[in-house]
């Protein structure tokens, strides 16, 4: 723990200088009229990212799986401003229905700018206990149907010079305890859209990938499987919303929610062993 303790120090104080020289440059008038599709939007980050949309003047198409859930949340878009709101119900284990939700969302806003991808499969936090189909499931909800969402949008996006946005963590980027076949989707998430970015750019189209990496949010679902397990300090997630929609209407490439947690990204291979110890110092192993 003294170990951990003096390099999260270390990276607190680099991460201060960092913050200094930070502006935001966010402009809500860019978000105004803006047509988008959010995927996973019926609770935590996604419901908070849609009434963020909504403030702003937005269009948006929300998707989830429970259909009296995404009407309470369109109600409440409607009450906070958005130009217009629909929902169309939607499980993401179906391969049929990335398609059909593109389908919905241009025929409803006419076209598309924001791709936001933020749907997950439930997963347990526990260790590996060797369930092959379940990792398969998981791959099918939180890998192949944004590969399958974003290609569909992808025609509609170039038109408009859009952004694509791909909700990761930070177990997409640094592996982590208890979380095996949940981190191995969102591995598979960073090297797809990374690749795509540069194809994107060698072939000269002006669409946007924004990688979002997040640490633990507060979200109710996160809170119940994290508890007594992870001796950390849950961030916001309307604050992890907002600094979503702010980096996409940015353009940026990636954004790190605690910000912080872009040091441990690029430290991530210095000192391997050292890196694992303080890791497995957050957790928990005997709840399990």
């Amino acid at each position: 723990m003294i170990l951990a303790g003096k390099m999260l120090c270390a990276a607190a104080v680099i991460a201060g200088l960092l913050a200094f020289f930070w502006r935001d440059t966010f402009n809500p008038d860019s978000i105004a009229g803006a047509r988008v599709l959010l995927t996973g939007a019926s609770t935590g980050i996604g419901e908070q990212m849609a009434y963020h949309y909504s403030r702003f003047g937005a269009e948006i198409v929300l998707t989830a799986r429970r259909e009296t859930v995404l009407q309470k949340v369109m109600e409440k878009c409607l009450q906070l401003g958005a130009e217009k709101v629909f929902y169309i119900p939607a499980d993401m284990s179906s391969p049929q229905a990335p398609e059909e939700v593109v389908q919905f969302a241009l025929k409803k806003l006419g076209g598309l700018d924001h791709l936001v991808l933020n749907h997950i499969g439930v997963t347990p936090f526990q260790m590996w206990d060797g369930d092959v189909n379940h990792t398969r499931w998981l791959m099918q909800v939180n890998f192949h149907s944004y590969v399958a969402l974003a290609s569909a949008a992808l025609p509609i996006l170039t038109e408009s010079k859009g952004v694509l946005t791909v909700v990761s963590s930070l177990t997409g980027k640094i592996s982590t305890p208890f979380t095996t076949s949940y981190s191995a989707t969102k591995f598979a998430l960073d090297g797809f859209f990374s690749s795509l970015r540069h194809e994107l750019t060698m072939q000269k189209k002006d669409v946007c990938i924004t990688f979002c990496v997040l640490g633990l949010i507060d979200t109710e679902a996160a809170m119940e499987k994290t508890r007594d397990k992870v001796y950390m300090s849950p961030s916001p997630a309307a604050e992890a919303a907002l600094t979503i929609i702010k980096g996409a209407a940015n353009r940026e490439r990636e954004i790190f929610y605690p910000w912080w947690l872009e040091l441990i990204c690029r430290l991530r291979d210095w000192f391997p062993s050292h890196r694992d110890v303080v890791i497995q110092s957050f957790y928990n192993h005997t709840s399990t």
